[in-house]
C-alpha cells in the first residue's frame, strides 16, 4: 500500500526541486515524489522523503546515537540553546516564514523555532535515516528530507527566511542560494569551554579546534555579514545516565565505547558554552 503524503511534507512541496534535474518541481505519486521527467524518490513509512542519489558523504548518526540524543535532550539540559536559536529566528521573520534546518538531527531545534512562529513551516535536512524518523515527528509543521548537506540542496532559490545550523556541517554557498535576500542564517557552535569537564575525564572525546572560529569566519565572510552574536554559557548538573548519553550522542561515540565508560569517573556537572550568530546575506 502506498505511503500517504505526510501533511508537513505536503506543506513544503513547493520548496523542493528534483535533485537530478535541479530545476523541476516534485509532486506526490503513489507513495513517492516524482518530477515531470520521471525521477522518483521514496517517501518512507516513517514520514520523511529520501531525495538522496548516488553515494552519500556520510551515513549520519546511527540508531544508538539518535536514541542517546533523544534521551539527553528530553532532560532539558540544552533547552537554553534551543531557546536562543528560536529567539534569533523569531526576531528575523514573520510568523508565516519558512525555516530550513540543515543537519537537523532529531528535529529538536527546528521544533523550538516553529513553536515560536505559529504560522511558519519547517524543513529539516539530514543524512541519518534514524534521526529523520524522529525529525518527521518532531513538529506537525516540520517536514524531513534525507539529504547530504555537503551537496547542492534539493531546494529552489531564495525560499528560506531562516537557515538554521546547530552543531551541524555548513555549506555556505547553498545557505546563501536558498535564503531570501532579507533572510537570516543562524549558526550555533561550541566554544572551547563546551563540556570541558567531560572532555577532561574522557580524553578520547572530540575536542573543539581553537581555530574553529577563524575557519567559520573565512568560510562565511564572502557570503554573509554578522548581525548579532550571543554567547550562551551555563553549568548543568548531570546524572550518570545523562553523562553517558551526552558522550554517546556526539561524534565522540565513534571513538569511545560505552563499555569503557561504564567503569570510569564522569563529572556530575558540566559547562555548556556555545556561540549563536545571526548572519544576513551579502
Amino acid at each position: 500500500m502506498p505511503v500517504p503524503l505526510p501533511p508537513a511534507l505536503d506543506l513544503s512541496l513547493d520548496l523542493l526541486r528534483c535533485p537530478t534535474c535541479r530545476t523541476r518541481r516534485l509532486h506526490p505519486d503513489h507513495g513517492a515524489l516524482r518530477c515531470p521527467v520521471g525521477h522518483t524518490f521514496d517517501i518512507a513509512r516513517h514520514g520523511y522523503a529520501s531525495l538522496l542519489t548516488g553515494t552519500r558523504a556520510t551515513s549520519g548518526d546511527d540508531a544508538a546515537m539518535v536514541q542517546a540524543r533523544d534521551r539527553f535532550l528530553s532532560t532539558g539540559a540544552y533547552a537554553p540553546i534551543r531557546e536562543v536559536g528560536a529567539r534569533l529566528a523569531a526576531d528575523t521573520v514573520s510568523e508565516q516564514g519558512t525555516v530550513v534546518d540543515v543537519g537537523c538531527g532529531t528535529g529538536y531545534y527546528l521544533a523550538g523555532v516553529l513553536d515560536q512562529l505559529p504560522g511558519a513551516r519547517g524543513l529539516g535536512l539530514d543524512t541519518s535515516v534514524r534521526a529523520l524518523r524522529s525529525a518527521a515527528r518532531a513538529h506537525d509543521r516540520a517536514a524531513a528530507v534525507a539529504w547530504d548537506v555537503f551537496r547542492p540542496f534539493p531546494l529552489a532559490n531564495g525560499v528560506a527566511d531562516v537557515v538554521l545550523d546547530v552543531f551541524a556541517p555548513r555549506n555556505p554557498t547553498e545557505f546563501h542560494r536558498v535564503l531570501r535576500p532579507t533572510g537570516r542564517l543562524i549558526v550555533v557552535r561550541p566554544t572551547g569551554r563546551h563540556l570541558a569537564e567531560l572532555r577532561g575525564q574522557v580524553p578520547a572525546m572530540v575536542t573543539v579546534d581553537p581555530a574553529k572560529e577563524q575557519r567559520l569566519h573565512r568560510a562565511l565572510n564572502p557570503f554573509f555579514e554578522v548581525v548579532v552574536t550571543e554567547q550562551v554559557e551555563y553549568s548543568v548538573a548531570l546524572a550518570r545516565p545523562a553523562a553517558l548519553d551526552l558522550v554517546a550522542m556526539t561524534p565522540s561515540a565513534r571513538h569511545v565505547s560505552r563499555a569503557n565508560l561504564n567503569g570510569g569517573v564522569l563529572p556530575d556537572q558540566v559547562t555548556v558554552s556555545v556561540l549563536a550568530t545571526a548572519y544576513q546575506p551579502r
